[in-house]
């Protein structure tokens, strides 16, 4: 039994119609990314940005998970599997991988503005005058440019563990996600599965050149054959 860890980003959501956000003129859905998801922005207009959450969630009410989601499951039955992801959504978990680490927050929580470590459940939009328990503003519970990653440690740990990591429908360019390739031990075989791969093949790394739902299929046979 390997020890798998699979750092997931925007193109394997992608496929299920997630919108990835940033489009080529780096906005996302027409607004600056400070505007919608930075502290500055919520400071400057929470109006906006709770806005712009609330059609993310209520877009990811309509999608499903895809076979990419879906073939990562399959490992579960050999290999311990943790998934690091750098999407908000919960297609990893509707899907039914049992160890995700989200880098950046869930779409489908909200915390409080008074204490961070309070978080609940929120599936329905959320508006100015949702208070929690301390009678402060809910916010979404979504990691901001310019916020600590606080799961980062986590991640670090599972993988400096990794027998195998598969990297998947990620630019390798946000960080500090994009740092993780570096904490695994070397020697470790890694799996990078992308249409538009962003780094080159080297020693003990492969290249798969195609979208989640067919290059992910094809790495997980070969892994269950381990």
């Amino acid at each position: 039994m390997k020890n798998i860890v699979v750092l997931t980003g925007a193109g394997i959501s992608a496929e299920s119609g997630i919108n990835t956000f940033r489009d080529a003129n780096g906005l996302w859905e027409g607004h600056d990314i400070m505007e919608v998801a930075s502290p500055i922005g919520w400071e400057n207009n929470p109006e906006l940005v709770l806005d712009f959450y609330n059609k993310r969630r209520s877009q990811l009410h309509t999608v499903h998970p895809n076979n990419g989601h879906l073939s990562l499951v399959t490992l579960e039955e050999k290999h311990n599997v943790t998934i690091i992801t750098q999407n908000v959504d919960d297609l990893h978990e509707r899907a039914g991988s049992t160890s995700i680490i989200h880098l950046h927050g869930e779409l489908l929580k909200v915390r409080s503005q008074f204490d961070h470590d309070l978080i609940l459940d929120w599936k329905q939009d959320l508006h100015l005058g949702d208070f929690c328990e301390h009678n402060s503003q809910l916010r979404p519970h979504i990691v901001w440019f310019g916020e600590e990653v606080p799961m980062m440690d986590s991640a670090i740990a599972i993988t400096e563990k990794a027998d195998v990591l598969l990297i998947i429908g990620t630019s390798m360019q946000v960080y500090p996600a994009a740092g993780l390739l570096q904490y695994a031990p070397h020697q470790t075989p890694v799996y990078f599965i992308d249409p538009n791969p962003a780094i080159s093949p080297q020693e003990n790394l492969t290249i798969v050149a195609e979208k989640a739902t067919t290059g992910v299929p094809k790495v997980v046979d070969v892994l269950m054959s381990l």
